[in-house]
Order: C-alpha cells, then sequence, then structure tokens
C-alpha cells in the first residue's frame, strides 16, 4: 500500500491480464500522484514546460523523443535551482525535504509518461532502450514508481549490472531493494 502525505492508501488499481505477461500493466499505489513526493508533484503540474509543452505531446514515440533530446539528468530538481540555506538539524539539504526549486525535465516528463498509462511492451521499450541512458532511468524510475514492490526485482534482474547506466551504478542496489523488503 502507499501512504503519500495526507492521500488514503490505495492497492493495485488495475489487473494486469492472466498470465505474467499481458500487457496491461498493474499500477501501484495512488493513481491519481504516482506516488510521487507531494512537493515534486505539485512543481510538475505548476510548471510551464509540463503545463504547455508536454500538453502538445500526445504519443509515447513523442515522449521518447522528448526524453532523448530534452533530458540531461535523472534529479528531481534543475541543478542549483533548490534553496537550502537557513534550513537547520533534520532538514537542511534533505531531499524531499525544505523548499522545492525547478521540478527537472526529467520528473516531467516521468509524470508525463504515467498520464499516457504505458503498457507493458511500451515499458519494456523504455528499459531496453539503447539510444539514451536516460531513456532507459526514466523507464526504471517508472516500474519504482507505479508497479507493485514485490514485482520490482522480477523488472530490474538482468539489468542491475548494465554498465551503461550512470544512475544504477550509483545505487546499492542490494541495500535500496532490502529497504522495501525484498531479498536479492
Amino acid at each position: 500500500m502507499a501512504n503519500v502525505g495526507n492521500q488514503q492508501p490505495t492497492q493495485a488499481v488495475s489487473k494486469s491480464a492472466p498470465g505474467k505477461h499481458g500487457n496491461v500493466l498493474p499500477l501501484w499505489g495512488n493513481e491519481k500522484t504516482m506516488n510521487l513526493n507531494p512537493m515534486i508533484l505539485t512543481n510538475v503540474l505548476s510548471s510551464p514546460y509540463f503545463k504547455v509543452q508536454l500538453y502538445e505531446l500526445k504519443t509515447y514515440h513523442e515522449v521518447v523523443d522528448e526524453i532523448y533530446f530534452k533530458v540531461t539528468h535523472a534529479e528531481p530538481w534543475e541543478k542549483g535551482s533548490r534553496k537550502t540555506a537557513g534550513q537547520t538539524g533534520m532538514c537542511g539539504g534533505v531531499r524531499g525535504v525544505g523548499t522545492g526549486g525547478i521540478v527537472s525535465t526529467a520528473f516531467c516528463l516521468l509524470y508525463k509518461l504515467f498520464t499516457l498509462k504505458l503498457t507493458r511492451k511500451q515499458l519494456m521499450g523504455l528499459i531496453t532502450h539503447t539510444d539514451s541512458p536516460y531513456i532507459r532511468a526514466l523507464g526504471f524510475m517508472y516500474i519504482r514508481y507505479t508497479q507493485p514492490p514485490a514485482d520490482l526485482i522480477d523488472w530490474y534482474d538482468g539489468f542491475l549490472d548494465d554498465e551503461e547506466m550512470p544512475i544504477v551504478q550509483q545505487v546499492n542496489w542490494k541495500m535500496y531493494l532490502s529497504t522495501v523488503g525484498l531479498r536479492v
């Protein structure tokens, strides 16, 4: 179950087709927020980039092209846009705590993918894409935010040693998966 902010927890809101390889993906958690941090979601939804430029994109392929041409990092905030000066104690410099900044292109595009309600085939297309590691990174981020925690290891298996993915190399996946209750 997901519990984001003051929202009520929800379980999987759509069921995949019988068998593991149906094309409809289950959606775990909150069907409106994508389980994003409320501050990030608020900044995405109020972003001129999301409201104007991304509104014009209607297809999966248009969004993938936008990722290819526009994404340069996978952090939630544009570099240098978060103000953490003056925050003290546990809040100073902690991700997701305190004031936001300019939400990143990557997170705007991640939420745009969510609005398209990707199929299993489209999601596989993202995580196996060969043109940009950021296309793949957004695919894995989509999995992390929308898929049932028990399914994460199945999605990530085979990609954990991927040398092309700089974001994957920086994450201690065994520690991360153990924090969500999975054993490797």
